[in-house]
């Protein structure tokens, strides 16, 4: 306020405080919803010596997910004599967070299936070693698509370029690797970070189609191939 928003109304302030305020009441209310039936299942003797590990990791990664919440906003909050930008937090903690909260919901998810849906018992053959294969590169492809997200929205990248496929006039923009070491250009130019953006994103895509195609070959279970199925169109959809 002092320094940018000079013109901001109680009102408005009120918005953008609600806003984080229910953001941590409902990460809080996530972490009860792992601890309390974690705490009763294990009293009660339900867990087996496998599924008390997986809870123990799940409940720490919610507490380790709480305290990067609040690392990452204590980065916004800093204070900055020597700049007049925009108040934002540190894309590096940003992608963090995120990707800390992806990790954390596919634990979840693969956990619950696991107990919900028996594992097919399915041949080991070339065919279905490659798909597997391919499936897990993919499934990283897509965790780095959605992390260097992470450091568009950190950055404000998002704005430098908004036209597609080219940015601005130009196929490779002329500030690529405008920073020094070059290393920095990945993680803090705009530029750079929404160049890679774009290319993981189109090559996510490329590969998520891949997978379905290849995975059109091999005889899969139903369960299987609607997940392929549902892959695909989630990756157009998005």
């Amino acid at each position: 306020f002092n320094s940018l928003n000079h013109d901001m109304t109680l009102t408005e302030f009120k918005f953008i405080w609600y806003m984080e305020y229910s953001h941590r009441m409902w990460g809080r209310v996530v972490g009860l919803a792992y601890i309390l039936p974690a705490a009763y299942f294990w009293r009660k003797g339900w867990l087996s010596r496998p599924m008390k590990g997986c809870v123990l990791a799940l409940c720490g990664l919610v507490c380790f997910q709480g305290l990067l919440g609040w690392y990452m906003v204590k980065s916004g909050l800093e204070e900055k004599p020597d700049s007049y930008d925009i108040p934002r937090v540190s894309q590096y903690r940003l992608a963090a967070h995120l990707g800390s909260a992806l990790v954390l919901y596919s634990a979840s998810l693969w956990t619950g299936l696991s107990l919900l849906l028996p594992r097919h018992k399915l041949p080991e053959t070339h065919q279905l070693l490659r798909l597997r294969q391919y499936a897990h590169g993919t499934t990283a492809l897509i965790f780095l698509t959605a992390l260097s997200g992470a450091f568009v929205a950190g950055l404000d990248a998002g704005l430098v370029y908004n036209s597609f496929p080219k940015m601005g006039a130009r196929w490779i923009p002329d500030d690529l690797l405008a920073f020094s070491p070059l290393w920095r250009n990945i993680f803090e130019n705009p530029t750079t970070v929404q160049f890679d953006h774009r290319i993981l994103g189109i090559a996510s895509v490329t590969a998520v189609t891949a997978l379905y195609l290849f995975s059109r070959k091999i005889p899969l279970p139903r369960r299987t191939r609607m997940a392929v199925t549902s892959l695909l169109a989630v990756a157009c959809m998005q």
